[in-house]
């Protein structure tokens, strides 16, 4: 599966976050990859002169739990495309006082409570340890951070990410157990969407949303018509950060060492690797490395 180099930049998030005005070239792709379908179609289209991507991580219609999704599919089917930055937009519960719903928070680490999902590429006689110390790219987080600022949204920079497995909200000993913690904001979806994007070489970035605070503030605990309340005010706000952003980061000279991620990373042998029955689902990685 070679690159089509169709877009470099890609947003995820909910379908709506895609009805943006003033968009053009509007193109859906159907992709298969090794890892299967991913959640939906993958849409292409023109923003500020940009080309770019978006793929609704739980389909059309939301119609995946976050377990549920083919996250290996969705990362390597953005990959396939040519996409070297992606911009991922979450719903997330809030976990400090200071961080109220409809603020935006743009976190520089994560924490993992997931239990049941598939979180690497590599597998099958082919091993590799990505370095994932600092999970988010930390040059795409100062660039949306900037262009948020300049909308005046209500933006943290910094701050943990801790992913839960779902699709149930937490119990209040999770939420308080998480406050202990230090953690910022709870969400279901960054695991193992950061991870994979690391294995694939592209700059990652989240911005998380906040609905609510969790369960942990007495009075306002959460609830699906408070969080669909909320996520109008984000949605809005996000739109108007795509178009700000798209420009910025058609236009950033990519330096950091995302794009070499697997550089170091891989412990098989070379020839084990070409033996593996895997490598050609993975060719589109490690070519670069095994083959030039």
């Amino acid at each position: 599966m070679k690159s089509q180099n169709l877009a470099k930049i890609a947003f995820i998030g909910g379908s709506g976050l895609y009805e943006i005005e003033e968009v053009s070239d509007i193109k859906e792709i159907d992709i298969l990859t090794p890892f299967g379908k991913p959640s939906d179609k993958i849409t292409l289209c023109s923003i500020e002169r940009q080309r770019c991507a978006f793929l609704p991580r739980h389909g059309k219609g939301h119609i995946y739990t976050p377990s549920e999704l083919n996250q290996r599919a969705n990362m390597f089917a953005l990959k396939s495309i040519g996409v070297e930055q992606i911009v991922a937009f979450t719903a997330c519960g809030s976990l400090k006082e200071e961080l109220k719903p409809k603020d935006f928070v743009i976190p520089d680490q994560i924490f993992d409570r997931t239990k049941n999902r598939v979180n690497t590429f590599f597998s099958n006689g082919i091993v590799a340890h990505i370095s994932f110390a600092d999970p988010f790219c930390g040059d795409l987080r100062q660039v949306i951070y900037e262009s948020a600022k300049e909308l005046d949204i209500t933006t943290h920079l910094g701050g943990v990410y801790v992913c839960i497995e779902g699709p149930q909200f937490s119990t209040k000993a999770e939420s308080e157990e998480n406050r202990r913690a230090g953690f910022s904001v709870v969400g279901m979806t960054a695991i193992p969407e950061a991870k994979l994007a690391r294995e694939a070489e592209m700059c990652y970035a989240n911005i998380s949303m906040i609905t609510d605070f969790d369960c942990w503030k007495a009075g306002e605990e959460v609830t699906n018509e408070g969080v669909l309340e909320y996520m109008k005010s984000n949605i809005l706000n996000a739109k108007k950060l795509i178009k700000k952003i798209a420009p910025k980061l058609a236009e950033r000279k990519i330096s950091c060492s995302c794009r070499e991620a697997l550089k170091t990373s891989l412990m098989t042998a070379p020839s084990k690797m070409l033996a593996s029955p895997n490598y050609k689902n993975l060719a589109l990685l490690l070519d670069k490395y095994v083959k030039n």
